[in-house]
């Protein structure tokens, strides 16, 4: 019997580029999902297809980083992680569908190595926690496809439910689900994707996690989240990386306070939070874009009670909290101001927390 598994892509409401720095962050799951098809054979390889279009790739189980290159890396670096976990992923034939939109800061990659994990997981009989499935997962990210990328991800794409956001501390490495129900207090969650498409694993995002690095080493820490107060940042003696690590220390503050009012349903007070984001982001960890600054500012200006760009930066998605009332006006004037200056039409669409990974029953 072929075996079928699921597993989501996702957005984070706020808390960007804390993960590796030990800090804190809130993702939803997205309804949007990739699916794998699994024929396990007794081959000694795997052979997977994608329903994009690409030719089918030959994965031998023993691959090493540097033999798979393109998005079948992500496949190939989840069965190079097995092993390395002392798994041994079985081989067969695998097929890929998605509708996460690869690119669009949506985290395609963490829904594509969470599906193939959990199928690979299912037939080879091995059962596995969160925790560890996400890690196995981010090492594939990591070490295999070369992408630095930290942990929200994979927990993201693992843990998410309906109508929950996930407040995960990456020291602990915990994740806590609290209600994330917009739609009930008369507010939209818009998905508006700006259709320019960014790649972690080049040298943009790979600096911001240097800077990170050097600024808690000159602080004396091992990561980050040791600092509560920005004024100690005066120690570091780089400017950029002082910046970097402001917007860390900053950006952990205002996820506790925008769980704080997500409690209360005070939704305009976690919209105050994501437009403040989307500043920390533009100024000082210079991650957004003029593009994605036009779509937040247009939003805000139109009645959205916030807007943020989410994701690793450099393109993708914004997200913002409209009042149900004010939805097709915002639309409007972002799709409006987009034109008028040239930029691609953007997608925007509602959306709210789905289901995290797990077997497709359904056929």
């Amino acid at each position: 019997m072929p075996i079928r598994y699921s597993a989501p892509g996702r957005i984070n409401l706020i808390g960007e580029h804390t993960d590796y720095n030990a800090g804190f962050a809130l993702p939803i799951a997205l309804p949007q999902r990739t699916f794998v098809r699994f024929d396990p054979d007794s081959s000694g390889g795997l052979d997977v297809s994608s329903a994009l279009g690409d030719a089918p790739v030959r994965i031998g189980l023993d691959t090493a980083p540097g033999d798979v290159t393109g998005w079948a890396a992500y496949v190939a670096g989840v069965v190079w992680a097995l092993r390395r976990a002392g798994i041994a992923a079985p081989g067969g034939t695998m097929t890929i569908t998605s509708d996460v939109e690869i690119g669009s800061g949506l985290s395609s990659s963490a829904a594509l190595e969470c599906a193939v994990l959990g199928a690979l997981l299912t037939a080879a009989g091995v059962e596995l926690g969160g925790v560890e499935q996400a890690r196995i997962a981010q090492q594939a990210e990591n070490e295999y496809v070369g992408a630095p990328t930290g942990l929200l991800d994979q927990l993201a794409s693992l843990f998410g439910a309906p109508r929950q956001a996930m407040l995960i501390d990456f020291r602990e490495v915990t994740v806590s689900r609290l209600r994330f129900d917009p739609e009930a207090a008369g507010v939209a969650l818009l998905l508006i994707d700006s259709r320019v498409r960014h790649a972690h694993a080049g040298g943009e995002y790979a600096a911001r996690r240097v800077s990170c690095e050097r600024a808690a080493a000159e602080l004396g820490v091992a990561t980050l989240r040791e600092v509560s107060d920005p004024s100690a940042l005066g120690a570091v003696r780089d400017p950029v990386a002082a910046r970097r690590a402001r917007h860390v220390l900053t950006e952990n503050q205002r996820v506790l306070d925008c769980v704080a009012a997500m409690a209360s349903s005070d939704f305009s007070a976690a919209g105050e939070l994501w437009t403040a984001s989307h500043a920390s982001m533009r100024d000082d960890f210079e991650i957004a874009t003029p593009h994605l600054d036009l779509i937040v500012d247009a939003a805000v200006r139109a009645g959205a009670l916030g807007a943020r760009m989410t994701g690793g930066g450099f393109g993708g998605c914004v997200i913002a909290l409209v009042p149900a009332g004010r939805v097709t006006a915002v639309g409007e004037a972002i799709s409006r101001e987009v034109r008028d200056v040239g930029y691609p039409e953007p997608a925007i669409t509602r959306t709210h927390a789905g289901a995290g990974a797990g077997p497709v029953t359904a056929v």
